[in-house]
């Protein structure tokens, strides 16, 4: 098969180890990391990027390096080719393998800035400086999740997200990934944080969602498959995250 791989540059390492391993042809385009900063624009990037694939030559898919990333994947529409996206919140899922480890290591901490290789190598930041309350549906007022959840439940949400005093954003996440640990970027990362009086904290990282994207493996728990004539849309919970609809609804 051949697939067109869009993806953020901040993957470029890992995505090329892997497309040097894939049993398909892929050709590669990376987005620059500094798109991010815009929502609307990085989506308008990327959905050009779709058409211009299109127009190249027939692929059997157009695969997505992102996660919902602020936004910025809702409203991508399928042409020609069908679109194929991992359900993610954020590019910290693709470095860490999977939403369940997301949602363990970022549940009670949304905006806890993180770094990898990627992160620490290109643009003028070392960090992500994640804010993932709006992909997770967790910007709402005080009143809008006491009308969802109720008084008791609202009250520990409301707590939970909004503490006196945000321990996370004294906080640095370097996820190191074992293809590109040798390169150093996790000592580089340490540096820079404790020298901002940040505490430095690691995860393992793992490639294996990035894999199964790259390889074809696409089960639909891991992956949503975006039919031509259908668009992304957010779900905004832990699970499902995206999905697909007519893009004309």
């Amino acid at each position: 098969m051949h697939f067109r791989l869009i993806a953020c540059e901040v993957l470029t390492r890992e995505i090329c180890y892997i497309v040097s391993r894939a049993p398909h042809t892929v050709d590669l385009e990376f987005t620059p990391k500094a798109a991010h900063e815009n929502s609307n624009y990085l989506r308008g990037v990327i959905q050009d990027k779709i058409k211009q694939a299109d127009n190249e030559r027939k692929y059997d898919a157009i695969l997505l390096g992102y996660g919902l990333c602020g936004n910025a994947t809702a409203g991508l529409e399928a042409d020609r080719t069908k679109l194929v996206i991992p359900r993610a919140h954020d590019c910290c899922t693709l470095f860490l393998g999977s939403k369940e480890r997301f949602k363990k290591h970022f549940s009670k901490n949304p905006s806890l800035a993180f770094s990898s290789t990627g992160y620490c190598e290109r643009g003028d930041s070392f960090l992500r400086e994640a804010d993932n309350r709006r992909t997770l549906g967790l910007d709402k007022g005080y009143e809008e999740y006491v009308e969802k959840y109720g008084e008791e439940n609202a009250k520990y949400l409301w707590e939970t997200l909004n503490p006196p005093h945000l321990k996370d954003h004294d906080q640095v996440l370097f996820i190191d990934t074992p293809e590109t640990s040798e390169l150093g970027y996790g000592s580089k990362c340490r540096q820079k944080a404790l020298a901002e009086g940040r505490e430095y904290l690691e995860l393992k990282g793992d490639i294996s969602l990035l894999t199964r994207l790259i390889h074809g493996d696409w089960d639909h728990e891991g992956f949503l498959i975006v039919e031509p004539g259908e668009e992304i849309i957010g779900v905004y919970d832990w699970d499902e995250i995206i999905r697909a609809q007519s893009s004309s609804e």
